[in-house]
């Protein structure tokens, strides 16, 4: 087999220069040849394609079926054809499997096992066209799961949900029979199949609209009847041990499951509408928590800046952006570098997101009158060395904090603002003397969500 720069070489007029600045680039940054080429604009994407359809031998498919049968989708997993892009496509002509990268041929082979397609044939297909078509088969399969669903909820005794309602400790292990239930299950698992950060559940007055937060974007579900809502909401606020019966005011929950081998973790709110109860589940998934400062996306000098200033011995470091930016991943992401044996390290949070071990962590609970102002104020007598407080909400908490710094500990902390100057005017206008600001602030840093390009 040819090598594939030798093949862009003969046939499609790229400079053998060009070809080996690539290569020799390839060992720092450990991207493909082709990958890099193209970026380069040495070669275009389909004549990439054509050369790999050429060193493999593999038939080039440029298109692949806009609504492909997932009649696969039961037995593999997204994640492993995603991970690997390639996909079983049956037509009513032919079988083959699209591949977007010809090497993987022990994978190739499980998945052909698994299908038992031996000796069936493989084309190269586009990476964009293997994507959709996965998204499209998976989609597709929810959404038949879904339509069934539903007609066996317009079939189910409206009086029999609380006698269905059950808790599992692994969702997708939950074989009741409930159609709600079922329906409930599936929402859960296309939202966490789809690395959804949010699920929302609204009510409207002729019928109920599912939605999940995708990247920083709201794409529509389903749209189940009207009469489903109140069964739907009632399965959600069991299994987060909230109050079935009260409807007129807001509840926070919380929920822990298992879904295909995934810790998740969901923070249930209810809000009374105008037309019944809605619903916002937010989606954490603790086996993909990333605790990495220099991973999160920080430019070179900003990382070196923030890893000097952790180290400080006291003063206030606060982190701000909006809600869901990634504020509290980057305060953990410090603390995991800070978590030594010599250093006492307590945090007072609402809710506690992410688990460490060495660190003592607080959970807030308005109910009993545990606030984060309250919290903090416990906490200074325990000795800390680095103290967390979740999020900075009043004067209080703000003082506490304050006094804390001056007092010779580490503080970190969130506040919602849009860039960090904002910050120093928020705790201004919570009442703090500027004087105070001045002497406890060390670092503000401002910080976004930035939409993955797939």
């Amino acid at each position: 087999m040819k090598h594939l720069g030798e093949i862009l070489v003969e046939q499609f007029g790229v400079e053998p220069g060009d070809v080996q600045n690539a290569l020799t680039a390839q060992a720092d940054n450990g991207r493909c040849l082709g990958e890099m080429l193209v970026g380069q604009k040495k070669i275009s994407e389909e004549d990439l394609l054509r050369a790999r359809s050429i060193q493999s031998g593999l038939e080039l498919r440029t298109t692949l079926p806009a609504d492909p049968d997932p009649f696969f989708i039961d037995r593999v997993s997204i994640g492993f054809l995603k991970k690997y892009m390639m996909i079983p496509v049956a037509t009513p002509d032919e079988c083959y499997v699209a591949v977007a990268e010809p090497h993987y041929f022990q994978q190739l082979d499980d998945l052909t096992g698994i299908l038992q397609w031996d000796g069936i044939k493989t084309v190269l297909a586009p990476q964009e066209e293997i994507f959709v078509a996965i998204n499209s088969a998976y989609d597709s399969g929810s959404r038949d799961a879904a339509d069934q669903v539903l007609q066996d909820i317009d079939e189910e005794d409206p009086e029999s949900i609380l006698s269905e309602i059950e808790e599992t400790a692994d969702l997708l292990d939950d074989t009741s029979d409930a159609p709600v239930i079922k329906l409930v299950n599936l929402v859960l698992s296309q939202a966490v199949r789809d690395n959804a950060s949010d699920i929302h559940i609204e009510s409207y007055k002729d019928r109920v609209k599912i939605r999940k937060r995708v990247d920083g974007i709201l794409y529509d579900m389903y749209s189940p009847p009207k009469h489903v809502q109140s069964k739907l909401i009632s399965r959600i606020k069991i299994m987060a041990k909230m109050d079935i019966a009260e409807k007129r005011l807001p509840q926070d929950g919380r929920i822990e499951i298992r879904i295909a081998d995934k810790n998740i973790d969901l923070r249930v709110s209810t809000l009374p509408t105008a037309f019944g109860e809605r619903v916002v589940m937010r989606l954490l998934d603790k086996s993909a928590v990333l605790l990495d400062l220099e991973s999160l996306g920080m430019a070179k000098t900003d990382l070196a800046r923030f890893q000097q200033l952790i180290k400080a011995p006291y003063g206030i470091i606060l982190v701000t952006g909006p809600t869901g930016s990634g504020k509290t991943t980057t305060l953990y992401s410090a603390l995991s570098i800070l978590n030594q044996p010599g250093i006492n390290i307590i945090t007072v949070e609402d809710p506690i997101e992410y688990q460490i071990n060495g660190i003592s962590q607080m959970q807030v609970n308005t109910k009993i009158g545990l606030t984060f102002a309250g919290g903090l104020r416990t906490i200074v007598r325990q000795d800390p060395d680095i103290i967390l407080v979740g999020e900075i909400r009043d004067l209080e908490t703000a003082e506490i904090a304050i006094q804390s710094a001056l007092t010779g500990h580490l503080v970190f902390s969130t506040l919602h603002t849009n860039e960090s100057a904002s910050a120093v005017t928020r705790l201004i206008d919570m009442g703090l003397e500027p004087f105070l600001v001045s002497s406890s602030v060390n670092a503000i840093l401002a910080q976004r969500l930035v939409r993955k390009i797939c």
